[in-house]
Formats: structure tokens, C-alpha cells, sequence
């Protein structure tokens, strides 16, 4: 599968941020930031997860039926934000 660079970006921020977390443990920071943050990890996680399997769909059906769909990036944003 052909990833996005834009997913690739998303993947190193969440690293970032779980590095952060680690960080924040060592600093022995109150457990509800670091479930705050480690919510946040999981919503960015799931949000590439929604991406990702669109993504794969759309290629799919491109490749399959030899077709190029356009104007899809609403109907894709509106699939991804309904999986929260």
C-alpha cells in the first residue's frame, strides 16, 4: 500500500508524544495527565487506523476498476471522523 507522507507525519507525532508520556512517568506527573495524554495518543492512533483503511479502499477500487476517483477527500474526512 502507497502511504500518504501526511501519515507517515501523524505516526511520528503520536511517537513523539509517547515518548512525552515517558518522560512525564519519569517526572512521576499525576496520573490524570498522563491519561489525558495517553487518550490523546489513542485518538490520534485511531484516527490513522481510519485513514489508513480508507486509503486502502480507494486504491483498491482505482487499481481493480483502472479508474481515478476524485473529490473523495470530504466523503473520506467525514468516514474517519464518524469512527470516534
Amino acid at each position: 500500500m502507497k502511504c500518504d507522507e501526511s501519515i507517515k507525519n501523524r505516526i511520528k507525532r503520536t511517537q513523539g508524544q509517547m515518548q512525552g508520556v515517558l518522560s512525564m512517568m519519569e517526572q512521576e506527573h499525576a496520573c490524570m495527565d498522563l491519561v489525558t495524554q495517553l487518550k490523546a495518543i489513542r485518538s490520534s492512533i485511531d484516527t490513522v487506523i481510519g485513514i489508513l483503511t480508507t486509503n486502502n479502499l480507494i486504491q483498491t477500487i482505482e487499481q481493480v476498476n483502472d479508474i481515478k476517483l476524485k473529490n473523495i477527500d470530504e466523503a473520506v474526512h467525514l468516514v474517519v471522523k464518524g469512527m470516534k
